[in-house]
């Protein structure tokens, strides 16, 4: 089994997946060595979403990376010829050497053979001080507080055209879920997109912690 994903329920730090060993051997440096599974921080129907909403784009973007399971849902959908980018500084750590989570996400890509692989390891605000590709997909799961959040959106969805895509993830409240009142980025879709209406944008999915939302012009 090449990753895991979450099995709901998943109520506060109980996590439960797919595979029996993943639980005891929860340290990265196990999915590095091969000895367990990459474990995804969302759910099979949140995976089959990310692969659906990636599906025949071109230019992509994920901010947080982690164990890369979302990266590989993503690399494997988008068109052939495209430029998955990924960003994330890997900074969780105090050895970078060391560092078990970005060597695990490195070996999970290494194969990919869909498309390019762009790795950026910068912080989210940083990355974006000389961007200019236009992107139709991009992925918002980097720093989770409000403030943070609320930055990623206003420093990147301008660069998503016209019926591009921005997926934010862990941004609803759900049944079995793990999500609450306080986390960020549900504060900050209840406040674009729910409480009031950003013009030329709408939500067009949600699943699980998942809100899929698309510019309309």
């Amino acid at each position: 089994m090449k990753f895991s994903v979450l099995r709901l329920p998943c109520s506060g730090q109980t996590l439960n997946y797919e595979t029996e060993v993943a639980p005891y051997l929860r340290h990265p440096v196990f999915a590095w060595l091969g000895l367990r599974p990459l474990l995804a921080q969302h759910t099979a129907d949140e995976h089959a979403a990310l692969r659906r909403w990636a599906s025949g784009r071109r230019t992509l973007v994920e901010i947080g990376v982690a164990e890369g399971v979302s990266a590989l849902a993503l690399s494997e959908a988008m068109e052939r010829g495209g430029t998955l980018y990924l960003i994330d500084p890997f900074h969780m750590t105090r050895a970078s050497v060391l560092n078990f989570t970005k060597r695990a996400a490195h070996r999970a890509m290494g194969n990919s053979s869909h498309g390019k692989i762009e790795w950026i390891e910068k912080f989210s605000y940083e990355a974006t001080k000389d961007w200019t590709k236009p992107l139709d997909f991009l992925m918002l799961d980097g720093d989770h507080s409000e403030a943070g959040v609320r930055r990623d959106w206003d420093d990147w969805s301008p660069h998503v055209g016209r019926d591009g895509v921005v997926v934010f993830h862990d941004a609803r409240i759900f049944s079995g879920g793990w999500t609450n009142s306080e986390y960020g980025p549900v504060k900050l879709v209840d406040s674009l997109f729910r409480r009031t209406r950003i013009l030329n944008w709408k939500i067009v999915e949600e699943i699980h912690s998942m809100v899929v939302v698309q510019r309309t012009a």
